[in-house]
């Protein structure tokens, strides 16, 4: 005798378990289709820093107590002005964001010498704030500007002797997108040149708010 009841039993419950997977497929598609379009957002806002071009045009640049300086494209700038006693360490660099988003520079970390290999970086708290916002558009050219003014700073000596005697240095800068995110930093090494120019080029590039390719083992199979 056929038990009708068990066999409604049974659809009921091979209906609900195919209902159950349906939904756990549909939202499993719905959650990888909102983390490409996630991706694909970041992707639009993000900046890239690079040295700008030596085509590009030159840049008049002023700081906070009224001294100016001009950076040629691709160049950087460090001097020091001033008397014995009362000198100014001024730092200057001509960028270009090769990236898809605006860049907002938000701090720097300047190094008297090219680090020694292998190289790491500070954490983003220890580096230097802006006085102000630095803003570089999307396929054009900027600049980043400090300054070491307090002969107190335990960095000011070593940095008024670099620039002094035209020693290759280095720069980080910490930066991201118009909205706070993706931090980035890159790191410059920037030799002296010719007429008290500098020569800046980029030796590394750091992801900050996001998982680093070359600290994951899977990046790059079957290239």
């Amino acid at each position: 005798m056929i038990d009708w009841v068990t066999i409604s039993s049974l659809a009921t419950a091979g209906g609900t378990l195919v209902l159950a997977v349906a939904t756990f497929s549909s939202v499993r598609s719905a959650n990888r289709t909102a983390r490409a379009a996630e991706r694909s957002l970041l992707v639009g806002l993000r900046p890239l820093l690079m040295t700008s071009r030596q085509t590009d045009p030159e840049q008049k640049v002023m700081f906070g107590d009224e001294q100016w300086v001009k950076i040629p494209g691709g160049s950087a700038v460090g001097e020091v002005r001033g008397e014995d006693g009362a000198q100014t360490v001024y730092l200057a660099m001509s960028l270009h964001n090769a990236g898809s988003g605006l860049a907002v520079i938000h701090g720097w970390r300047f190094y008297p010498a090219r680090p020694a290999s292998p190289q790491t970086h500070c954490a983003p708290e220890e580096f230097r704030p802006q006085t102000r916002d630095l803003y570089i558009p999307v396929n054009d050219t900027g600049f980043w500007q400090a300054a070491f003014r307090d002969h107190e700073d335990p960095e000011y000596a070593t940095a008024l002797a670099a620039i002094a005697n035209r020693v290759p240095v280095a720069v980080d800068l910490l930066y991201g997108d118009h909205e706070g995110g993706q931090r980035m930093i890159t790191r410059f090494s920037v030799m002296p040149r010719r007429d008290d120019l500098w020569l800046p080029s980029v030796i590394r590039h750091w992801n900050i708010d996001r998982p680093d390719p070359r600290n994951d083992p899977t990046a790059g199979a079957g290239a």
